[in-house]
């Protein structure tokens, strides 16, 4: 079958395709995608709001936020199923607002991976390099060489619903990947697959990023995805990027008190600025204790605060200091080789603290004191109100 389909060649009209190498052996360059000022609205609702940021060569930006946040909208407007209501797309420093989706050279892997069912896997992957015009000897050749490279050489002539949801991904990748894209677009594309199936395909992403060198935008809203996968992230909230940073300055730094609660999990302690200044915040938290805080924002005096502390960075501790509160410690509950203690402090807040097991949980009710570890860098952020 393959050949027999051979769609017309898309006119140039409107813009010039990036030229492609008909060697299928040539790794793929990546390519730099700039969003300047993006701004797209659905009526009167604003999807997108005021968006700007680079996705430099050869490196994979997620996009990460609730539903509704907007990533979703911002990556059709790079594929050109959208056209933004003000702002510009470039790709290598040239604007593209102006191409429609079928010229702007873009791959794209969907949530359910839009296969052709009645075509085989290898029709399926040569379809866009026949939608484009390559010579007949060329589609075969890039076809073998991509089954090769998402190891499906043996079901070549299998039908999409003869493959388990991982093939069928790998599949799709290897479709939008023949092309030689200069963006490979990933809409929520693990979101269909079972927890370890997940774990393997996000691994072959990674890998085939690599090989390629290609430059890639992952949509999704699972934040364990996004921090294994991509160099940067862009965490969105109601069509704005919150912060727009590597995985580890996103977890360790959270710029806004939404980034600091929506990645991962974070204790919130509420109490009020006492000084700050050369660096470090002095606070007096509600639960008991004042604690002397690095941070690089500034605080006027009496500023209500809530200090932002992830699960390992407390340590629970069985006497009393000057730098530690006392806590009730509620139950726990054995994690592998961790216990998660659920704690709550004297004004009514909740904590959970994550420390190493060793042996059997003893005594896991009862009054203790809990503490910042000594190599803990907690996150300060201003309240807006107090209890």
């Amino acid at each position: 079958m393959l050949g027999d389909i051979l769609p017309n060649k898309p006119s140039s009209k409107g813009g010039q395709v990036p030229t492609r190498s008909a060697d299928p052996s040539i790794s793929v360059r990546g390519h730099t995608v700039d969003l300047d000022a993006v701004t797209h609205r659905y009526g009167t609702l604003t999807a997108v709001a005021d968006v700007s940021l680079t996705v430099r060569a050869g490196e994979i930006v997620a996009l990460l936020g609730p539903s509704g946040c907007g990533k979703t909208t911002l990556l059709r407007l790079v594929a050109g199923f959208l056209r933004q209501s003000a702002g510009s797309v470039r790709i290598d420093g040239k604007p593209i607002d102006a191409l429609p989706a079928n010229q702007r050279n873009v791959g794209i892997v969907f949530q359910n991976y839009a296969l052709f069912p009645h075509m085989t896997v290898a029709d399926n992957i040569a379809y866009g390099l026949q939608a484009h015009g390559r010579p007949r000897d060329d589609v075969r050749k890039t076809v073998e060489r991509f089954l090769e490279v998402v190891r499906l050489g043996e079901f070549r002539d299998r039908l999409p619903r003869q493959l388990s949801g991982g093939q069928q991904q790998r599949v799709a990748l290897a479709r939008a990947l023949a092309v030689e894209p200069t963006v490979l677009l990933l809409d929520e594309p693990f979101s269909a697959l079972d927890k370890s199936l997940r774990l393997d395909m996000q691994i072959e992403i990674k890998r085939l990023q690599r090989q390629f060198g290609l430059t890639a935008i992952l949509v999704t809203h699972d934040q364990d995805e996004a921090m294994s996968i991509a160099d940067r992230i862009a965490v969105m909230n109601q069509g704005r990027v919150e912060q727009f940073d590597t995985p580890i300055n996103v977890y360790d730094r959270p710029a806004t008190l939404f980034v600091t609660g929506f990645i991962g999990t974070t204790n919130l302690l509420r109490g009020k600025t006492l000084h700050s200044s050369n660096g470090t915040t002095t606070i007096a938290l509600d639960a008991g204790v004042q604690l002397a805080i690095a941070s690089e924002r500034h605080f006027a005096p009496g500023t209500p605060i809530l200090l932002s502390a992830r699960p390992e960075q407390l340590h629970l501790y069985g006497e009393a200091s000057a730098d530690r509160w006392p806590v009730r410690r509620r139950f726990a509950l054995p994690i592998g080789p961790n216990t998660m203690h659920d704690l709550e402090t004297r004004d009514g807040a909740t904590l959970k603290i994550v420390e190493q097991r060793i042996g059997a949980i003893v005594d896991a009710t009862g009054e203790a004191w809990c503490g910042l570890r000594t190599e803990a860098r907690p996150s300060l952020f201003e309240s807006s109100s107090q209890p």
